[in-house]
């Protein structure tokens, strides 16, 4: 049963590949969808269905003409700049209520426009993109969107036996997901994020059953780059009503140039949203690379620890860690709501504590003696005098979270 006045946007170069979009439209009308269909392809365009939003207005929707870019004959330029227009129809059309689920296909450029204009569509809609380049790392146009990808298996240049298989099933897929629905619950619990490493594991934990006990649901993030990255814009679209951000490790992946970072806006989402949160520095005291021939050279002499065959941790540095105190609260000072920072003076990971690789006292005090400097006035600093996996630690923070909330 379809959602009236919802529909699903097809999207995607219709110029160059009608014979393959006539064939998705049909399919998904087949499904007894209603479609809205944006041209994001340049040249001139005959195709046997209706197009919503054409090229012109696509390229108009970039801050520019179909014209102008026609006659830059630049490929990239196009790509880009259709990519931009097709996200802001979309834009438009999510703010109307009007999209129940999002589906494109195509290439490189039209993967990259379908992937661009995904970016403007809210969590829990669907989105796919059926790609000749789905088997690649397309983490950076992806970020931290729900989006499906599906390999085309052959080019997207006109139907045979493999293609059109294909292209039904992603029809039946996007469809098939738009439809889904659940039950809503009858108490509306609030919501708390936790970001989470394996080196904190036991800590979050316990923290999750303790918020659990009180009535909470609880939603954990992998601080691996993308999961940081994807919390702080789920914070953003207001899903959470507070955060616990005990692992705030994508920081040092940032400051090193570590391959875990979750980019310079990571825990600014909360303090623009004016969400209370409780902040520790979990795994600060390491940055992550790949396999140990990918180090860059200038940590050759570092203090190194192999955490699995593909993954080396860098045990951060006295200096490292005044930056990481001052860049962690330069953030949280721009906060419009109670924030409260909690600091485990016995360690601040797994493998930081006494008699483990990592431990090292004086280092970690650097960084708690520069989170205490650089604190305004009004964010308290509670120490407590306990390793960051302790039981007890984990109570305090879920303590300090709900003198906040």
């Amino acid at each position: 049963m379809t959602i009236k006045n919802k529909h699903i946007v097809m999207l995607g170069c219709f110029d160059t590949k009608g014979e393959d979009f006539t064939y998705l439209y049909e399919c998904l009308k087949g499904f007894d969808e209603e479609v809205i269909t944006i041209n994001t392809g340049v040249m001139e365009t005959n195709v046997d269905f209706p197009i919503a939003y054409g090229n012109e207005m696509v390229a108009g929707h970039s801050g520019t003409s179909l014209t102008t870019i026609r006659e830059s004959n630049d490929r990239g330029k196009a790509v880009a700049l259709m990519g931009q227009g097709a996200a802001k129809v979309i834009s438009g059309l999510v703010e109307k209520e009007m999209v129940k689920g999002v589906i494109g296909m195509g290439g490189g450029g039209g993967t990259y426009m379908t992937l661009a204009a995904m970016q403007e569509v809210s969590l829990g809609i669907p989105k796919l993109c059926l790609s000749t380049i789905a088997s690649w790392d397309l983490s950076r146009y992806i970020g931290a969107k729900d989006i499906t990808l599906m390999s085309s298996v052959v080019d997207v240049a006109g139907l045979n036996s493999i293609s059109s298989l294909l292209i039904k099933q992603a029809a039946a897929a996007i469809c098939s997901m738009a439809n889904v629905r659940i039950a809503p619950s009858v108490t509306k619990k609030k919501t708390i994020a936790i970001s989470m490493f394996g080196n904190t594991t036991k800590c979050v934990d316990k923290c999750s059953a303790l918020l659990k006990e009180k009535g909470f649901e609880v939603l954990v993030f992998h601080a691996t780059g993308v999961g940081g990255a994807t919390m702080e814009s789920l914070i953003r679209e207001g899903v959470f009503d507070a955060v616990l951000d005990v692992t705030t490790t994508e920081l040092a992946d940032e400051l090193c140039s570590g391959v875990l970072s979750a980019g310079s806006a990571r825990l600014t989402a909360a303090s623009d949203m004016g969400i209370p949160q409780v902040v520790a520095p979990g795994c600060l005291d390491m940055v992550n690379f790949g396999h140990l021939d990918t180090l860059p050279s200038e940590f050759s002499s570092r203090q190194l620890y192999s955490w699995a065959p593909n993954v080396t941790l860098m045990r951060t540095n006295a200096e490292e860690n005044i930056a990481l105190g001052k860049m962690l609260t330069d953030k949280l000072n721009a906060s419009k709501t109670a924030v409260t920072i909690v600091l485990p003076k016995k360690g601040i990971s797994q493998i930081d504590k006494e008699g483990d690789i990592f431990y090292n006292p004086e280092v970690d005090k650097a960084l708690f003696d520069s989170i205490k400097k650089n604190s305004r006035d009004g964010i308290p600093v509670v120490e407590v005098d306990d390793h960051i996996n302790d039981e007890s630690f984990s109570k305090a923070l879920v303590e300090q979270l709900m003198k906040i909330i």
